[in-house]
């Protein structure tokens, strides 16, 4: 089958009226339900109402919107319109507004966004915004448009058009406008849909929590549902975080055979779920647990396995991904039906020889009065029969070998466990190179480390307004990924990101596998801890410094906890610490899609702002008044003078 715009797709799966979209409602029990005939209708009337308000196609229109179901609609009727959509997330609250609104600034100038479409409420912040951005023309409060009943004027919307910029986290620098056209999109999701998930048209079930603006939820759950006619049930991302049994609960009450998450989601889940809130759960239909968008941690998923298995859920059900924004979202995926697979490796090799040398098998006590037993042959520990797609980034390590102990001699070489990834798709690439080949000449061999890149139809065009870092971002042709990883029997496997790695006396360390080893001391906020080095203060050398959250408030707890992480890391990594810092929980800095920032951590460490941040409810309430106050004036203004093409 050829492939198709999504505006055809949206057309297409308009002569369903069983499947479609779902959307749960935070405040209540109310799931208003439209069939993919009734998208179709929804996505007409707001994109003639962008259409009334001047925009064009090519026109770029950011859209701030909270509410799933004015997000969907207004996205899908901009893509039909053919104006070019930009979504931005929305702000969570005035503790860190400033911020917030720099961000903003700089996606809305950068993208030269002509509209903005938000809530009244987020309307009255973006005063500030609409003055600094130059080409922005109106801000529009969504509320105009649902009652809206213009008619949409067809455009003619090709495979090489843009569709929409997704601007990436900002996880180590500043969001960059990934160009996604209808080409790029199709070739993901048939690469999804049919090599990554066989799903099945208009029989597979989908639940979401994930937030819209982000790729996983937006591509993942909006778009690529649509090119098979399957039917997805959204639920607000906060309510997910206010109470993860409701995930459950959704993809119980539904049948839900599809559903992904980070790896912290199915952490909380196995931390936060009470065993009273287990009764009534029935995950027997989930086939496919996807997990994505941040490092994976094996140990979480088996957790999270063991704990539910008894309401039906299947390990087998996990699929390890990996991906990132600038190829659409997915770039390999584990087999389906397989479950977490990983690879063992020796730590030794891996930290000094970048190389991913398979540890042997465990050694096996031969039986009294028998003769010595051979060795297994199995070069990895036992691991439950049980998928990532930052969204954005899909780093995929795995943790320490858990038959590997750091009490005592250890019966066998420091092992690292890496979760296996699965081989790019069809009529795509992935190789490995050294990170100083600037021409991507000489790939390197199979479990050889280096930085990943990419080709095939489903990378970017390039980044929005930006030719030089486009042709940087295509060495040779390939696309810089800037992660670091390998390939075992064509499979990926990610071990860090290149510019995170820190390096003593000649020796790469990952900073995940520091701060996997620092979480397991209890009293550490696990999945809340970040490594990094610095040549601050002296620049002599690279120290090593690591940052945690904690609940303990007493100042005698914190220079125990630190002597522990301390003690864990030497022991199982065999790397001495630098500097231990504890903090408050919620002050390590993440992005909009949750992923710890290192870069920002390292920054405020260096600047010395990180010990004076004892709480993440600890707001300069004097600035949160100016930024507000300053929108105020600015909404204010032109409310009363008027928008620039009004005046």
């Amino acid at each position: 089958m050829s492939l198709r715009t999504v505006v055809q797709a949206i057309e297409d799966a308009a002569a369903s009226t069983k499947t479609g979209y779902r959307f749960v409602d935070e405040t209540n029990d109310a799931e208003p339900f439209f069939t993919h005939a009734g998208v179709e209708r929804q996505s007409a009337r707001f994109g003639g109402a962008l259409q009334a308000l001047g925009a064009k196609k090519g026109d770029r229109v950011a859209l701030i919107l909270p509410d799933n179901t004015d997000f969907v609609f207004a996205f899908l009727g901009a893509i039909r319109a053919g104006i070019v959509p930009v979504p931005i997330y929305p702000p969570t609250g005035l503790g860190k507004l400033a911020g917030y609104l720099e961000n903003t600034l700089h996606i809305v100038d950068k993208s030269g966004a002509k509209l903005c479409l938000t809530s009244t409420e987020i309307k009255r912040m973006l005063g500030s915004v609409q003055a600094k951005a130059p080409r922005l023309e109106k801000v529009v409060a969504v509320e105009t448009l649902r009652a809206a009943r213009e008619e949409l004027r067809p455009v003619k919307v090709d495979l090489d058009d843009v569709a929409f910029l997704q601007f990436t986290s900002g996880s180590t620098s500043r969001p960059k406008g990934v160009v996604l056209t209808h080409g790029n999109l199709a070739a993901n999701v048939r690469a999804i849909m049919e090599q990554g998930l066989a799903a099945r048209d208009g029989v597979d079930s989908g639940v979401s929590w994930l937030p819209l603006y982000h790729d996983m939820g937006l591509i993942g759950f909006v778009i690529a549902p649509l090119y098979h006619r399957n039917t997805v049930t959204f639920l607000p991302p906060l309510l997910f975080l206010k109470r993860p049994v409701r995930w459950l609960e959704t993809l119980t009450r539904h049948r839900g055979s599809i559903s992904f998450g980070p790896n912290f989601a199915y952490a909380l889940c196995v931390k936060r779920i009470r065993e009273s809130e287990m009764e009534g759960l029935d995950l027997s239909s989930w086939r496919i647990a996807g997990c994505g968008a941040e490092p994976i941690r094996a140990e979480n998923l088996r957790a999270f396995a063991d704990k539910f298995r008894s309401v039906g859920f299947s390990d087998r059900a996990f699929v390890s991904c990996y991906g990132m924004a600038e190829s659409t979202l997915a770039i390999a995926f584990s087999r389906a039906g397989a479950g977490v697979k990983t690879d063992v490796v020796l730590g030794e090799s891996l930290w000094s020889k970048g190389l991913a040398e398979a540890a042997p098998p465990p050694a096996v006590t031969p039986r009294p009065a028998i003769p010595p037993a051979t060795p297994s042959a199995s070069a990895a520990p036992s691991v439950p029969a049980v998928d990532e797609g930052k969204g954005e980034r899909g780093a995929v390590v795995g943790g320490r070998d858990p038959n590997n102990t750091t009490e005592g001699p250890p019966e066998r070489p420091s092992t690292i466990e890496i979760v296996q990834c699965g081989p790019a798709f069809d009529g795509h690439e992935v190789r490995a190179f050294a990170v100083d080949d600037d021409d991507s000449a000489h790939p390197l061999g199979d479990r050889q480390v280096g930085e990943l890149r990419l080709r095939g139809p489903s990378v970017m065009r390039g980044y929005f307004d930006d030719d030089e870092l486009t042709r940087l971002a295509f060495p040779g042709g390939w696309l810089r990924t800037g992660d670091l990883g390998y390939l075992a029997d064509g499979n990926v496997h990610i071990c860090g990101r290149s510019k995170e790695v820190i390096i003593v006396n000649g020796r790469n360390y990952y900073p995940q596998d520091l701060e996997w080893e620092a979480g397991t001391v209890p009293g550490v906020r696990r999945g809340n801890v970040i490594a990094f080095g610095t040549m601050k203060p002296h620049n002599d050398r690279e120290r090593v410094v690591l940052v945690f959250e904690t609940a303990v408030v007493d100042p005698a707890e914190h220079i125990r906890l630190k002597g522990e992480v301390r003690k864990a890391v030497q022991q199982s990594v065999g790397l001495t610490v630098d500097d231990v810092v504890a903090v408050a929980s919620g002050v390590l800095p993440k992005t909009s899609s949750g992923k710890l920032q290192r870069a920002k951590t390292r920054e405020a460490y260096e600047n010395g702002i990180l010990l004076g941040r004892s709480s993440a409810r600890e707001v300069d309430r004097l600035e949160v008044l100016k930024e507000l106050a300053k929108s105020q004036i600015g909404y204010f203004r032109h409310a009363l003078v008027g928008s620039r093409d009004e005046e």
